[in-house]
């Protein structure tokens, strides 16, 4: 029989000890008893300007775990948008979805108040639990948020342009790895073809490469199957498929030591956040020649579809900033053969830099 693990809840004083391990930044909570509301907002660094981060909506176990994922969430924030050049810090809100009964609306519009009254610090959007519908509803209490609709507000679903940062790193990553100019014949795996893996698969089809997918959701594996005509297999099987690229785009955690030792793939590429099972992992990858790209570097593209539109209101300003992945997924892998050091140290170093 399978075993869940439930997940460690952390004491106050050890969170805190953690925020101060990754330099923070400020902590704030809200509790608004009339509409159930229990938020925190975790604002990393506002070095670069504006701390933005999404909102996650879910029904954590306890405040402490709610915390923790505000923290970790966040500083991956700040390398996102360092990494990628731009002009924000990182933050993440996370707010603990009641129990029972609740008005939505009621809700989010506290938490817009919230938001407010850091007054600019930091600007929330979408994320894990949250929805473009509620992000409107934040807007009625405060111009700090991105996605929401509105007179004036030009905004559109950040999935296809995160697709698309991990489509041109992945091309990158082709171009260095196999001398090649395009995916043609290339087989890569998608793991998850939710929004932002179903515009990959359709990114990577369109360039020649042969897909595999897998997904939970029969109905998004049919989906993407019949209108992109990509093979697909059972989701206990595509770690298993023998493909050049294995490219994450579902759950965190996969890339474990023996994912590491089984695969035949030489690039791993995904949409996924937290991929790595164990920090560590990066150098055992590095020592099978398997090329990792770190998530925080290529899924930013939705990052930066939110923060383009936000600044300018123009969405033809976002492919070009997005395609910029290209160059520096290039960078980062010409750094990491030419130093010795793995990718997601190298990686790290090149969004602290931006920070000093």
């Amino acid at each position: 029989m399978i075993q869940i693990k439930k997940p460690r809840v952390h004491s106050y004083k050890a969170l805190i000890r953690y925020a101060k391990m990754l330099k923070f930044g400020d902590i704030h909570t809200k509790i608004d008893t009339n509409t159930g509301l229990h938020a925190i907002i975790a604002v990393h660094n506002t070095k670069l300007g504006p701390a933005l981060g999404g909102c996650r909506f879910y029904p954590y176990q306890s405040p402490e775990l709610a915390l923790k994922d505000a923290l970790r969430l966040s500083y991956g924030m700040t390398l996102k948008a360092a990494a990628c050049g731009l002009p924000h810090g990182g933050a993440k809100a996370v707010i603990i979805k009641p129990k029972g009964e609740f008005d939505r609306k009621a809700l989010f519009r506290s938490f817009g108040d919230f938001v407010q009254e850091l007054n600019g610090r930091y600007i929330t959007a979408v994320d894990v639990g949250s929805t473009l519908e509620d992000m409107t509803t934040i807007f009625e209490r405060t111009p700090f948020v991105c996605g929401a609709s509105g007179p004036g507000r030009v905004d559109e679903d950040p999935s296809p342009s995160t697709a698309q940062g991990v489509f041109r790193a992945i091309q990158a990553a082709v171009k260095f790895k196999f001398q090649k100019n395009n995916c043609d014949g290339i087989h890569v795996a998608i793991q998850g073809v939710g929004r932002v893996g179903y515009h990959l698969a359709k990114y990577l089809s369109e360039d020649g490469a042969i897909v595999t997918i897998s997904d939970t959701n029969k109905y998004a594996v049919e989906k993407c199957a019949k209108e992109l005509q990509v093979a697909s297999v059972s989701p206990d099987q595509i770690e298993n498929i023998a493909c050049d690229i294995f490219s994450p785009c579902a759950l965190g955690g996969t890339i474990t030591l023996d994912f590491i030792h089984r695969t035949k793939a030489k690039i791993i590429a995904g949409a996924a956040n937290n991929q790595l099972a164990h920090h560590n992992n990066t150098h055992v990858m590095q020592e099978r020649g398997i090329a990792y790209l770190p998530d925080f570097l290529i899924n930013s593209g939705g990052l930066i579809n939110a923060a383009t539109t936000y600044a300018y209101q123009d969405l033809s300003k976002v492919n070009k900033k997005v395609d910029e992945i290209y160059d520096i997924t290039m960078t980062m892998l010409e750094r990491a053969a030419k130093s010795g050091k793995t990718t997601n140290a190298v990686a790290e170093a090149m969004a602290f830099e931006k920070l000093k």
